[in-house]
């Protein structure tokens, strides 16, 4: 007899009360879903079960890890329990389910299972090739960092994987950028071409070993190799390619390096020369650079460092991670993260990453240890920035490499294993509040986290968001979770509107997912808006417009399983409102059934349109001119060469719609403040404000705050407080005073119209 798919690992049948007593039998059918392909999970299963001695078997499908168990009732229930509580460390146990089958004699189909020949006592437990045809309802595993285990043998000159620059096993290594589809098995992936070795091939077949079914799995005779090629991309005869890197980069030249997810530009973070080289042949002028080091100890004395930024330093994930900077870091580091407060770093995740810093130490013997480079970390440190000239996508392919990297790059270390998926490094930074644990906070989410599913509060349709135009990330839904695509960029450019294009359909490839609906940006003028009609009229499904901070807030409620209602306060820098006017510091009433405006910021003239975001100058022009100072404003900002007839533009309203954003409002503190008429970058005048406020240190607000009238007093006049930067002398000062006043504005502002609507919970975006 079977049951109903059981809950697990609680689950109880009628099969299971009959199987209960003392030196019963019983047999199950178990099903596992999550995040439990590549990650050593049939291995885990084949030595759990050995252990209780179950016999059975286990095999990947395209739901998850589909498991016939039999033996002992309470050694199967056991069996059941473990599943999750000792699952590999990369695994992601979502759910553990099960039928009781009948331990005499074969079942039916039933509950839509349809069972294999089951296993007689005695036979063991084996592990089956994998299964094809359902539905996906598994998750393919991220990018991971060499783990302990590997990076031992790496550095041990008496393995036989010793320098070996693409070692990994079922815990590290590549799985996102090498995986073409589903099941996650060696043919669906850009290791197809190499054929594995005697040695590799009995690793990959014994379920005993840490390797077995390592998709990846591979060595120097067998698998992918190394390669130099010179600024032309000519091959380069060289005896150890790491090595030249190494003598490359001391050298001061700028080395493209191809990795997991594209290329990384590599130079010597500590040669100003070769920094600045980088910035002007990659039109990187002031945009802030990362870092790498081989060891945590190597940054303390650039940055401040607590144990939860250590931890995920050092995490699997391996992310930059936004540290503070100490005094003496920029003179230490010239020209990576000028006025910034904040240093962008990582530690190596990729072999060829750690050879690179074993290479430069002088090969040091560092067998066994599990945090081999503690006590060995010098202080060499390397930037490491996205390869991908002007704002285009990343590079992935050797050809493509050295025709759009051409003049840039003096060397290029490639390698023959195909990155079949764009994605660049993780941005994170850690905050704690007051009396809370530390959390993670993502400024760009990509390698190491996707596509990771998020859960979400219920499911539904499958649903295909193809986000707005900067910093656009793709995502699509399946059942109760969400799978984001790596960052994708700013749809400035044709390459990365085609990258945004890949992006989807790799999506629906690796979920076997087609959208029953698209949702995009409420701007028409968006590429990815014209995308997601386009494909929504090819499917025969709706395409839906959301407003962009509506966005912004439904995505935090649906982050942290929120959902009732909500004030949502939505702080960005411009997104079209239901108004056709140019949003951006928004109080939103938020349920599922839509979203209604309570209230903004006091809107200022955008002079100039859209230049206004690049020239914050013209910001702080606006300001002065509703402050009735607008004869100030030639003689402020006398090196511009508008600024002469500005307020006379002003007074005309010409090409000077008003926006509530709060991003443009930063920008005019900091240019009444004298810090950034002209922003180089897209948030440098905000970054460069925090900067000199984070230098300052606390400061009170100004008394009485800055809430004027309004609407039912829902709009937040910030014209005082840009009044008192007008007149403050010391930027610094001014920086810290605004951040302060600010904050204290928006508490209070938010608090009251919670209150008012009868609202409880504030989601903050």
């Amino acid at each position: 007899t079977s049951a109903p798919w059981g809950a697990g690992p609680g689950a109880s049948s009628v099969g299971a009360a009959a199987a209960a007593g003392h030196g019963a039998r019983g047999r199950r059918r178990v099903r596992v879903t999550g995040v439990v392909q590549g990650v050593g999970f049939r291995p885990f299963v084949w030595r759990l079960a050995g252990g209780l001695g179950l016999d059975g078997w286990v095999r990947n499908d395209a739901a998850g890890v589909d498991i016939e168990v039999a033996g002992a009732h309470e050694q199967v229930e056991a069996f059941c329990r473990r599943l999750r509580s000792e699952a590999p460390p990369l695994s992601r146990v979502e759910r553990v389910e099960w039928v009781e089958l009948d331990v005499e004699r074969e079942p039916a189909a039933a509950a839509g299972v349809t069972s294999l020949p089951g296993l007689p006592a005695g036979r063991g437990f084996q592990i089956l090739e994998s299964a094809a045809g359902a539905a996906a309802t598994t998750a393919v595993s991220p990018d991971v960092a060499v783990c302990d285990d590997c990076l031992a043998e790496l550095l041990d000159p008496g393995d036989r994987r010793y320098r070996y620059p693409f070692i990994n096993c079922t815990q590290c290594g590549p799985r996102f950028t090498i995986t073409r589809q589903l099941p996650y098995d060696r043919p669906q992936t850009s290791m197809a071409p190499f054929a594995l070795c005697a040695a590799c091939q009995r690793e990959y077949t014994s379920p005993a070993d840490r390797r077995f079914h390592a998709e990846p799995n591979a060595c120097a005779a067998c698998g992918p190799r190394l390669r130099m090629a010179d600024a032309a991309g000519a091959p380069l005869a060289v005896a150890d390619p790491i090595a030249e890197v190494v003598a490359r980069l001391g050298a001061g030249q700028i080395v493209a390096i191809k990795g997991l997810g594209g290329f990384h530009l590599a130079c010597d973070a500590r040669n100003a020369n070769a920094v600045a080289a980088l910035r002007g042949r990659k039109l990187r002028e002031a945009k802030p650079l990362a870092i790498m080091t081989a060891h945590e100890e190597a940054l303390a004395p650039l940055c401040e460092i607590d144990a939860a930024e250590r931890d995920l330093l050092r995490s699997p994930e391996r992310p930059i991670v936004l540290l503070r900077k100490r005094p003496g870091a920029d003179d230490a580091l010239a020209g990576v993260a000028p006025g910034m407060a904040w240093l962008g770093a990582m530690l190596p995740s990729t072999p060829i990453q750690h050879l690179l810093f074993h290479e430069e130490a002088g090969r040091p013997r560092l067998p066994g240890r599990r945090d081999p480079w503690a006590g060995q970390a010098r202080s060499f440190a390397l930037v490491m920035t996205s390869a991908n000239p002007g704002g285009e996508p990343l590079v992935i392919d050797d050809a493509e490499a050295i025709e759009r990297l051409a003049g840039i790059a003096d060397a290029y270390l490639l390698h023959d294993r195909a990155i079949l998926l764009r994605c660049d490094d993780s941005v994170t930074r850690v905050e704690a509040a007051p009396g809370a644990p530390a959390a993670t906070v993502f400024i760009r989410r990509a390698r190491g986290y996707s596509p990771r599913g998020i859960p979400l509060p219920r499911g539904g349709p499958s649903v295909l968001a193809v986000g707005a135009s900067l910093k656009n990330t793709v995502c699509l839904t399946r059942g109760a979770e969400a799978f984001l695509s790596p960052h994708v960029g700013d749809l400035d450019n044709a390459a990365t509107c085609v990258a945004l294009e890949e992006a989807a359909g790799h999506l629906e490839r690796i979920l076997e997912r087609q959208p029953a609906i698209v949702a995009h940006d409420l701007h028409p003028d968006f590429f990815s808006t014209r995308f997601a009609q386009a494909l929504a009229a090819a499917r025969g499904v709706p395409a839906i417009a959301v407003q962009h901070h509506h966005a912004h807030i439904a995505a935090l409620c649906a982050e942290h399983l929120v959902t009732g209602p909500v004030l949502g306060l939505a702080l960005d820098g411009v997104g079209l409102g239901d108004d056709g006017g140019a949003w951006g510091g928004e109080l939103l009433a938020v349920d599922e059934a839509g979203c209604r405006r309570l209230g903004h910021l006091r809107p200022l003239p955008l002079p100039g349109g859209d230049r206004a975001a690049r020239e914050p100058w013209r910001m702080a022009a606006a300001a002065l001119f509703l402050l009735g100072r607008g004869d100030e404003i030639a003689v402020r900002f006398g090196g511009e060469r508008a600024a002469r007839g500005l307020a006379q533009v002003l007074e005309r309203g010409v090409n000077c719609p008003p926006t509530s954003s709060a991003g443009r409002l930063f920008d005019a503190a900091a240019a009444l403040l004298g810090l950034r008429p002209v922003a180089l970058f897209e948030g440098q005048a905000a970054m460069e404000l925090e900067g000199l406020a984070v230098a300052h240190g606390p400061i009170a607000p100004l008394e009485h705050g800055v809430i004027a009238g309004g609407a039912a007093g829902r709009v937040l006049d910030a014209l005082p407080l840009l009044a008192h930067l007008a007149r403050e002398p010391d930027p610094g000062r001014g920086a810290a005073r605004f951040h302060a006043t600010l904050a204290a504005a928006l508490v209070e502002w938010a608090a009251a119209a919670a209150q008012a609507e009868g609202l409880g919970t504030v989601a903050l975006g």
